[in-house]
């Protein structure tokens, strides 16, 4: 299992980015997948979650209404579309899944919002 995140970069208060993570090595249109952040001195949190299906997904509250989470099966891609993007936003993003139990991460991408 692979996953690679890219998209990150330096970006104004207000700006967006978009986030890719390209995955392999397993059935990635059987898998649910998720985007968590790490801030400079604090914990990894949860972002963002859809499942396999694409269907129903789940938004940290911090983030509602500005992110969005999309994935291309046909790709292997997951997607978090960031709008109006805060200094507060400032982490490194990791994707994330966890298949047959085992818990698999990519190596994060760094997303700076700075003026």
């Amino acid at each position: 299992v692979q996953l690679v995140e890219s998209g990150g970069g330096l970006v104004q208060p207000g700006g967006s980015l978009r986030l890719s993570c390209r995955a392999s090595g397993f059935t990635f249109s059987s898998y649910d997948m998720s985007w968590f952040r790490q801030p400079p001195g604090k914990e990894r949190e949860l972002v963002a979650a859809i499942p396999s299906t694409g269907g129903y997904t789940n938004y940290a509250d911090s983030v509602k209404g500005r992110f969005t989470i999309s994935r291309d099966n046909a790709k292997n891609t997951v997607y978090l579309q960031m709008n109006s993007l805060k200094p507060e936003d400032t982490a490194v993003y990791y994707c994330r899944t966890i298949v047959m139990d085992y818990d698999y991460w990519g190596q994060g991408t760094q997303v700076t919002v700075s003026s």
